[in-house]
C-alpha cells in the first residue's frame, strides 16, 4: 500500500501521519449534526521506528560439507575443490567399527578466510591468496625478473579481487533460496487449483476478518464500537475492538466450529454484549466463488448492563494491487465493488436492515499500510449530536473527494452501522464470474448452508476424534472442538520478507519475498509462524485435514536458503512485523530451532503405509531434497566437539553483560531453561542430539519410500539410538539423569549493584530518593567447571520423551519412578519443565524477566511424555506396567484441568501453573496446547 513520489504530499492530508489533521465534517449524511469543527480523536501517528538488529550472542559456526552432501548447498564452480580424507568424513567407522559423526577441523587464528570456527566461511572452502615477493635490490632488472615482477603484481591483484568476490559471495548465501524445486507447486494456492481454500480467514491478528492466499489480497474485515448511553458530552472516544488484543479484556473469544475450508462459527463475549460470527463460502466462477458472513449480537444478561448501542465497522481494503470503489445510494454506502488480479470484478454488499433507530455512516479513505488500518478510521471518525439529545461517533465519508485529490485512489472503504443489541447483520461478497448462481446467498438461504456445514463439522469431528463413543460429556465435546476449531480457525497466509543476518553482514539484509500458509501459536500475541510451533501443530492438523498439513509442510520447507537455514519466526508482512518488538525482527543463520517438522511427516509416513498414492510419493520426491539440505545444514552447524555431541548455537556468553541468571538458549525453544552456567564451545545438548535422532530415523524412513539411498540416515539413526553411547555422553552418575554437559556451577546468584547514596538533604529540602542498582550475576564460591549441568526436568526427559531409551533399560525405571515425585515434576495438572528442588526452580533470569521453562507446565512436553508413556506401555519389557499406570493417571489429570481452566477462565492458555493449575501467559493459545484433543482421543 505505497504511494507514488508525486501522491506522497496529498495523502498526508487524509491518511494518518505524524502531524495531518483529519478533514472536517459540517454535516451527516444522515440528518445529524457536528457537534464540534474539531476531531475528537486527536492525531494519529503512523511511523516507520528504526529496528536494532537481535543480539543473540554465540559465534557463527562454520558448514562443513559432509560426505554424501548434495551439491544444492555450494556453487557449482567449487564442487570439485573439496576432498574428504580420513579425518573430515562425515559418517566413518572407527577401529570399533563405530559409526561417527565428523568433528569440524580447529579453527585457525586471528579469523583469517577460510577458518573453521564460528566465525569462518559457511562452506568451508580455504580462500588462497597470492604470494608476496621480496623487492629486488639490483638497480638494472632483466625481462625475466621483470615478468617476474609484474607476475606477481597480477597475481596480488587478482587474489584481492577473488577474495572480494568470495566475500560477496559469502553475504549472499544467507538470502538465496535453495536451488532445487519447490514443495508447493505452481498455482497450488490460487483459485484454480484450490478454490475451497482460497478464500479463508486468513487473517488470525484480526477478530474477524477474510484475505485471500495471494501475494497483494483484497482484505476484509469487522470492527465495532460500544457508543456512548448518555446525552453528556465525552472527551474520550469509545475505544474500537480490531485486532486481538489481550488488553481488550474480553471475557471470551474463539472459534466454536471450523472446517478450514468452507464454514467458520465464532464466538466474542465483550464486556457488555456477546455476538457471534458466522461465514459459509459457496463455490462458484473461476476466482472461488461467494461468501457470506452473519453477525449476531445480543446484550449480555446482567441486571447491571444497560442495553448496548454498538456500531459495526465493514470494511474492504487494498493491499498495494487491484482498486475499490464506493457504491453510494441515497447518502448510504449500499456496496463496494472492484476488482484485482486474482478475484477479477467482484461486489461486496451491505444489505439494509429493516428497522428503526439506525444510523448509517461510511469512509473513503486511504491508509499507508494494512497495520494502520485502525489509526485510518480513527482518523476519519467523527463526534456527532444525533437528534440533538445524543452524542454519535460516525465515519466522516469520503475523504478523498473532499480534499481534492483526484489523482489518490481509495484503498479503504468502510460502512458503519449503528444500532442497539440484538440484531442481526450481513455482509455479502459476490464474485461478477459466478454466472451459474441461482440464489444469493442471504436469509434463509445462508441459515440453510451454515445449518448444513454445522452438521458436516460435527460428523467430521466425531469420524476423526471418536469422542463421544468414549463417553466424553457434550461440554467436554464443547472444548474439544473449540481447541480444534481455534488451530484450524488460526491458521493465516503471509506474504512478505524476512530480516536476516549473517556474521559475513554487517547489516541486517532482507530475504527473498515469499508466502507462508501456517498455523499461529496465539492469535493475541503471536500472530505469526513459528518453526518450532508448527511441527506440533500439524500433529493435530494433520489428523483434521491431510490436505492443508501438507501444504503447510511445503510452505516451510521452500522458505530455506541455499545453506539449508530456515529462520525460525516469520515476520512476513506490516501486520504481522507490527505486533513484533524491534530486538526480535532479525533472524540469524547460525541459530536453529528444534527440527519439529520431523514429528507430523513421521506421524504422515506412518498413515503411507501400505496406504500411500502417487501423489503422497510425489509430494516426499519434492520435500526430499529439501530436507536432506535441512538435515545436512544441523548435521554441519549445530554439532558439538565431541563425536555424536550437539551443540545449539545462540547461547551468548557475556548474557546482557552478566545480567542474565543463566544464559537463554532461545534457539533451543526451552528459552530458559537451566543450561551450563557458561557457555562455550565444549557444551553437549541433550536434546538436539535426540532431535536428530528423530530426525535420522524420519529421513531413512521417507528414502526407503521414494527408492533413494538412505543407508547415511540409517547409520546416523543407529549412532544416535545407541543407548550406550548416549549414555556416555549425557548420563550424570552422580545425579543419575540424563542431562547438559558443558563449563558449570551452581554458585551464581542476582545481586543488586552497590551505588553511591545522595548526598544528605538541604535543611527545608526533601531528601533525594535512594538510586536502585541494576541486578548483576555474581559468582558465590568456586569457579565454573567441565561437568554435567543436572537439572531435573523436561530436558533430560528427551531420550524418554523421544522414545530412544531402551524398553529394558534400567534407566528408563529410574525415570518412570522420578515421574511421580511430587517434589520433582510430579503434579495433579500436568508434568512441570523443572524440578522443585532445582536452584533455579521458578526463579527470575534478570530483574525483570519472570521464570519461563522453569515449573510452569507445557502441554506440548506434555503429550510428548504421554506419547512416550503409551509407547513404553505398549512394548515388551519390565517397566510396561508402571508406564501403563503413569499414562493413564497422566493423561487424566491433563484433560481435566485444561478442561476446568477453559470453562472457569475462558480460555486455552500458552502454560499452567504447577501450584493451581491455572492458565499462564498469553490467551488465547490454541497452537501446540490444542494437542489435548490428540491426548483425549488417544491418537499419537
Amino acid at each position: 500500500m505505497s504511494l507514488t513520489p508525486d501522491q506522497t504530499s496529498m495523502a498526508s492530508e487524509i491518511a494518518p501521519n505524524g502531524g495531518g489533521e483529519p478533514a472536517e465534517l459540517p454535516g451527516n449524511s444522515d440528518g445529524s449534526q457536528s457537534e464540534t469543527d474539531e476531531p475528537d480523536f486527536g492525531e494519529i501517528f503512523a511511523t516507520d521506528e528504526s529496528s536494532e538488529p537481535e543480539q543473540d550472542g554465540g559465534l557463527h559456526e562454520v558448514k562443513q560439507l559432509s560426505a554424501g552432501e548434495g551439491p544444492e548447498l555450494y556453487p557449482e564452480e567449487h564442487a570439485d575443490k573439496w576432498e574428504p580424507d580420513d579425518q573430515d568424513c562425515g559418517l566413518n567407522e572407527d577401529e570399533e567399527g563405530m559409526v561417527r559423526h565428523r568433528k569440524p577441523p580447529a579453527a585457525k587464528p586471528n579469523g583469517a578466510a577460510g577458518d573453521e570456527g564460528d566465525n569462518g566461511p559457511e562452506d568451508g572452502y580455504v580462500q588462497h591468496a597470492g604470494r608476496r615477493t621480496a623487492k629486488s635490490r639490483q638497480n638494472n632488472m632483466s625481462w625475466g625478473q621483470i615478468l617476474k615482477v609484474c607476475a606477481t603484481i597480477f597475481l596480488t591483484l587478482g587474489g584481492g579481487v577473488i577474495y572480494v568476490k568470495y566475500q560477496e559471495m559469502l553475504r549472499a548465501r544467507v538470502n538465496t533460496p535453495l536451488d532445487a524445486p519447490r514443495a508447493v507447486e505452481d498455482g497450488a494456492t490460487g483459485a484454480t487449483l484450490s478454490p475451497d481454500r482460497f478464500w479463508g480467514t486468513y487473517r488470525p491478528n484480526v477478530y474477524f476478518g477474510m484475505k485471500t492466499r495471494s501475494p497483494r489480497s483484497l482484505v476484509t474485515g469487522m470492527m465495532w464500537m460500544v457508543q456512548y448511553s448518555r446525552a453528556v458530552p465525552r472527551i474520550v472516544r469509545p475505544d474500537i475492538r480490531h485486532t486481538c488484543e489481550q488488553g481488550d479484556g474480553l471475557p471470551r473469544y474463539g472459534w466454536l466450529q471450523h472446517d478450514g475450508r468452507n464454514f467458520g462459527l465464532q464466538e466474542i463475549v465483550d464486556k457488555n454484549f456477546s455476538m457471534v460470527t458466522e461465514f459459509v463460502k459457496r463455490p462458484g466462477g473461476d476466482h472461488g466463488g461467494d461468501w457470506t458472513w452473519r453477525i449476531t449480537a445480543s446484550p449480555r444478561k446482567s441486571k447491571s448492563i444497560s442495553i448496548p448501542t454498538v456500531s459495526f465497522l465493514f470494511y474492504a481494503a487494498t493491499d498495494g494491487q487491484g482498486t475499490i470503489q464506493p457504491v453510494i445510494e441515497n447518502n448510504r454506502l449500499v456496496a463496494i465493488t472492484g476488482q484485482t488480479e486474482e478475484l477479477g470484478k467482484f461486489r461486496l454488499s451491505f444489505p439494509k436492515l429493516s428497522r428503526k433507530n439506525i444510523t448509517y455512516h461510511h469512509l473513503v479513505s486511504y491508509s499507508p499500510r494494512l497495520d494502520l488500518l485502525k489509526s485510518s478510521v480513527e482518523h476519519g471518525m467523527r463526534r456527532l449530536l444525533f437528534n440533538k439529545t445524543r452524542i454519535l461517533y460516525g465515519l466522516a465519508g469520503d475523504l478523498i473527494k473532499r480534499s481534492n485529490m483526484p489523482d489518490l485512489q481509495a484503498n479503504v472503504i468502510v460502512h458503519q452501522v449503528t444500532l442497539e443489541v440484538p440484531c442481526v447483520l450481513e455482509v455479502v461478497f459476490e464474485s461478477e464470474s459466478f454466472i451459474s448462481r441461482n440464489t444469493r446467498l442471504v436469509g434463509t438461504e445462508l441459515t440453510r448452508e451454515l445449518e448444513r456445514f454445522k452438521v458436516a463439522f460435527d460428523e467430521k469431528f466425531e469420524n476423526t476424534f471418536g469422542l463421544n463413543k468414549r463417553g466424553y460429556t457434550e461440554k467436554n465435546l464443547r472444548f474439544a472442538k473449540a481447541a480444534v476449531s481455534n488451530m484450524v480457525g488460526g491458521i493465516g497466509y503471509f506474504n512478505g520478507k524476512s530480516l536476516v543476518q549473517s556474521p559475513y553482514n554487517e547489516e541486517p539484509v532482507e530475504y527473498w519475498e515469499a508466502p507462508l500458509y501456517t498455523a499461529v501459536p496465539s492469535r493475541s500475541f503471536f500472530p505469526r509462524g513459528f518453526l518450532w510451533d508448527e511441527g506440533f501443530h500439524q500433529l493435530l492438523v494433520s489428523k483434521w485435514d491431510t490436505a492443508i498439513s501438507k501444504e503447510i509442510l511445503s510452505h516451510w520447507l521452500d522458505l530455506m536458503n541455499m545453506e539449508g537455514w530456515i529462520p525460525r519466526e516469520q515476520i512476513l508482512g506490516s501486520e504481522a512485523r507490527s505486533k513484533v518488538p524491534a530486538e526480535f525482527v532479525v533472524q540469524k543463520n547460525q541459530n536453529a530451532n528444534p527440527p519439529t517438522l520431523f514429528l507430523p511427516i513421521q506421524s504422515l509416513m506412518k498413515d503411507l503405509v501400505g496406504n500411500s498414492s502417487e501423489e503422497d510419493i510425489l509430494l516426499l520426491k519434492r520435500m526430499f531434497p529439501r530436507l536432506k539440505t535441512w538435515y545436512n545444514w544441523f548435521n554441519t552447524s549445530q554439532l558439538g566437539n565431541d563425536p555424536s555431541s550437539y551443540r545449539w548455537r545462540g547461547r551468548d556468553p557475556s548474557a546482557n553483560k552478566n545480567q542474565q541468571l543463566n544464559p537463554l538458549t532461545l534457539t533451543s525453544g526451552l528459552d530458559d531453561y537451566p543450561r551450563a552456567s557458561h557457555p562455550s564451545d565444549n557444551e553437549r545438548h541433550v536434546d538436539l542430539r535426540c532431535w536428530m535422532a528423530l530426525a535420522s530415523g524420519v529421513m531413512a524412513d521417507i528414502a526407503k519410500v521414494i527408492g533413494e539411498p538412505g543407508e547415511e540416515y540409517e547409520a546416523t539413526h543407529k549412532l544416535l539410538t545407541d543407548n550406550a553411547l548416549l549414555e556416555k555422553l549425557h548420563w550424570s552418575p552422580e545425579a543419575q539423569l540424563f542431562s547438559d554437559y558443558g563449563k558449570h556451577t551452581k554458585n551464581v546468584v542476582l545481586e543488586r549493584e552497590k551505588v553511591p547514596l545522595p548526598p544528605p538533604a538541604k535543611p527545608g529540602m526533601r531528601r533525594p530518593p535512594v538510586p536502585k542498582g541494576k541486578m548483576f550475576r555474581v559468582l558465590k564460591g568456586e569457579p565454573p567447571k567441565d561437568t554435567f549441568v543436572n537439572s531435573f526436568g523436561y530436558v533430560s526427559l528427551f531420550p524418554f520423551l523421544l522414545q530412544i531409551v531402551d524398553p529394558k533399560s534400567p534407566k528408563l525405571g529410574k525415570i518412570l519412578t522420578d515421574l511421580k515425585n511430587p517434589q520433582l515434576l510430579w503434579t495433579k495438572y500436568g508434568l512441570r519443565s523443572l524440578a522443585k528442588t532445582d536452584p533455579l526452580y521458578m526463579k527470575y533470569n534478570t530483574e525483570h524477566d519472570p521464570p519461563y521453562w522453569r515449573g510452569q507446565i507445557w502441554i506440548n512436553m506434555n503429550f510428548l511424555a504421554v506419547r512416550a508413556l503409551h509407547h513404553y506401555s505398549s512394548v515388551k519389557g519390565p517397566y510396561k506396567s508402571q508406564a501403563a499406570e503413569t499414562y493413564k493417571e497422566l493423561r487424566r489429570n491433563l484433560i481435566h484441568n485444561l478442561y476446568v481452566e477453559y470453562e472457569r477462565s475462558g480460555y486455552i492458555w500458552e502454560n499452567y501453573s504447577d501450584v493451581n493449575g491455572h492458565g499462564k501467559g498469553c490467551h488465547p493459545f490454541t497452537g501446540w496446547s490444542s494437542l489435548i484433543v490428540l491426548i483425549m482421543a488417544e491418537k499419537y
